[in-house]
């Protein structure tokens, strides 16, 4: 089963967890192009994004799982499911806003202060789009004059491991081509 409205839940994923674009697409029972256009605002504006939490339809234990390992998928529940879990809280949404908010300003640390790693590996480690991280490296990005570059590990999006190992591999890449 899928979400009873995919794309408003699509668009609650996007905004309030760090999944990947692909775990949302697969939960939705969306392709991950209709995915990426929902994340880079290219569709109907007037679509509000829908906790399935909240609805019932997802745990948060799930979603925190999945935040941790990009295998783990999102798994859809059903009602009777839920009601055994009626007493699991979910995260602020001031805290969940944040994360959607920070992620450019997170792209803006990682390309100046490692400008050889490359779009798509940003974009995949921060789950968002080449087109974005291509914008603020550009600095066409609509709100770059407004962005302070902030440490994604500082802001909770990545684990410092994960950014090491990164940034690690980026430097042997450098270091063979001379």
């Amino acid at each position: 089963m899928k979400p009873l409205m995919p794309k408003a839940v699509a668009i609650w994923l996007i905004e309030n967890t760090s999944t990947s674009f692909q775990q949302i697409a697969d939960y939705c029972g969306l392709h991950i192009l209709e995915v990426e256009s929902l994340a880079n605002e290219e569709t109907d504006k007037s679509l509000k994004p829908v906790n399935p939490v909240a609805s019932g339809e997802l745990l948060q234990s799930n979603i925190e799982e999945a935040e941790k390992n990009p295998t783990t998928p999102l798994v859809y529940i059903e009602s009777a499911e839920y009601n055994s879990f009626s007493k699991i809280v979910n995260k602020s949404t001031t805290q969940s806003k944040f994360k959607r908010k920070a992620k450019p300003e997170a792209i803006l640390w990682v390309v100046a202060n490692y400008p050889d790693i490359n779009d798509y590996q940003i974009s995949k480690l921060l789950s968002t789009t080449t087109t974005t991280v291509k914008n603020i490296r550009a600095k066409t990005y609509w709100n770059y004059k407004n962005l302070t570059a902030k440490n994604p590990v500082n802001l909770g999006l990545v684990e410092e491991e994960v950014l090491s190992k990164l940034i690690e591999s980026s430097k042997k890449v450098e270091n063979i081509l001379g």
